[in-house]
């Protein structure tokens, strides 16, 4: 059940496309007004091209911070990021995030909004295609010329997901994507990004606070400790997909999940 932090072998039924994300040695540190602010502290990861890796810890521990990192969206005080074997120094098209809050233009159309990365890379002209068929894939090929006032907050992360995988994504950034989201939405959407995950064949780095969801969707779960930010431990679920909630492995992963967590006394872990 546990594993250190290598690779397990990845089986999906998509043809993997995905990039192959190292962390090595990395710590990082925000400069407050106070001093400094340790967030994550020598931390090594690694993510296998077409793999789905969830991240659990106490809220504040560096969680978001690491999933900034991977993203290239602000660089490590120390340490080395790499995708494919190439240093992660800045954001790329190939990867991703989708965050909490879908951040659609209320202006725009679900197709023009899906549109915008590619008309931000000028390739909108000869890659209108490439719209539909995100569409067609998140199932709101109906909803293209709708706006976002018109749509449910379950279709509307549905549009930031075709947003993200127009681009063609080789690792898609998760951040708390379903944290909005009514509980009975919530569980649907789960299965669906699965699904779209198995399709498309991208590596996916999920961060979220929900025990369950983390073991449901992912391949493996990395538990943090309290800031600064470190594997504590990971939890390799090899359950096929698709996978049934009420699988006794399911409930008993997350009795292991939430002892990490110092949340089994509390009662939590006694049941799925």
């Amino acid at each position: 059940m546990v594993s250190s932090a290598t690779t397990p072998e990845i089986s999906t039924a998509a043809r993997v496309t995905g990039a192959r994300i190292d962390v090595r040695n990395v710590s990082h540190w925000f400069d407050l007004p106070a001093g400094p602010l340790h967030v994550i502290d020598e931390l090594d990861l690694a993510i296998a091209p077409g793999e789905f890796v969830a991240l659990l810890g106490p809220s504040g521990c560096g969680k978001s911070t690491l999933l900034r990192l991977v993203a290239g969206l602000e660089p490590a005080t120390t340490g080395a990021l790499l995708q494919d074997g190439a240093p992660i120094s800045e954001p790329d098209p190939s990867r991703i995030v989708v965050f909490q809050d879908p951040t659609l233009f209320p202006w725009r159309t679900v197709w023009d909004n899906v549109a915008l990365g590619l008309q931000a890379r000028g390739i909108l002209r000869t890659q209108r295609h490439r719209v539909d068929e995100a569409l067609a894939l998140v199932g709101l090929q109906d909803f293209a010329k709708a706006f976002p006032h018109q749509l449910s907050g379950g279709m509307a992360q549905r549009v930031a997901l075709a947003r993200a995988l127009v681009n063609d994504p080789t690792l898609l950034v998760l951040d708390e994507p379903l944290g909005k989201l009514d509980s009975l939405t919530r569980l649907s959407m789960q299965t669906e990004l699965v699904q779209l995950w198995q399709r498309t064949g991208f590596s996916a780095l999920l961060v979220t606070h929900d025990v369950e969801e983390a073991l449901f969707m992912a391949q493996r779960v990395v538990v943090f400790s309290d800031r600064p930010a470190r594997v504590k431990q990971v939890l390799v679920n090899d359950l096929p997909y698709p996978r049934h909630r009420g699988d006794p492995r399911l409930a008993a992963l997350r009795h292991e999940a939430l002892a990490l967590l110092g949340l089994a006394l509390l009662g939590l872990g006694a049941s799925w």
